[in-house]
């Protein structure tokens, strides 16, 4: 793997608060009891990950620094939906731009919350018959490459821990039928 851009990134300061990046409000709610609490929510729109795999069984990947985990990982492509834009769009729009594929079909599998104090809606999309069409086109501050690798390696990475969107590339992969519920 070796696009050079694609690299640890170095932590030059730490501020006390946000950047803007992540917007964090902070409510006070009335419990049935009787008392208070106070709550920080994350909060946020629509985001993609896409499980994009191509007509030779290769799954669509994002090589790019991850600053919360504080490493490089394999990813799957994803991002925001931008305003109210529809997340199949907003998941054609990424692939394109993180990865420079573009899907035959394009199939929301999963939406789920991404955790019980942020507001964000994740969407797993799985990408069919995915090819590549152009070069992609990073905005500021993305710095990715595209690897393909094999459904079965993937299946194994997914396994391992080694990316963030773990629980959208098991929907991903089962709606592909790759995996097959027990229940």
């Amino acid at each position: 793997m070796g696009d050079v851009r694609v690299s640890e990134w170095t932590q030059l300061s730490e501020m006390p608060g946000p950047a803007g990046f992540l917007k964090v409000r902070t409510y006070e709610y009335g419990y049935p009891d009787g008392n208070k609490g106070v709550w920080d929510i994350l909060e946020g729109g629509a985001t993609v990950a896409i499980v994009a795999v191509t007509e030779d069984d290769q799954v669509v990947l994002a090589r790019q620094y991850r600053p919360g985990p504080r490493r490089v990982l394999l990813e799957l492509p994803g991002g925001n939906a931008d305003g109210d834009e529809p997340v199949e769009v907003a998941a054609a729009r990424e692939l394109l731009e993180e990865t420079g594929y573009e899907a035959a079909t394009l199939k929301v599998v999963m939406q789920t919350y991404l955790a019980s104090y942020a507001s964000h809606r994740r969407h797993a999309v799985l990408a069919r018959g995915c090819r590549k069409v152009a070069e992609p086109t990073l905005e500021d501050g993305e710095f990715v490459e595209t690897v393909l690798m094999p459904v079965g390696e993937f299946v194994q990475h997914v396994l391992s821990g080694q990316l963030t969107d773990t629980d959208m590339a098991f929907a991903g992969l089962t709606a592909a039928g790759y995996l097959k519920p027990t229940v």
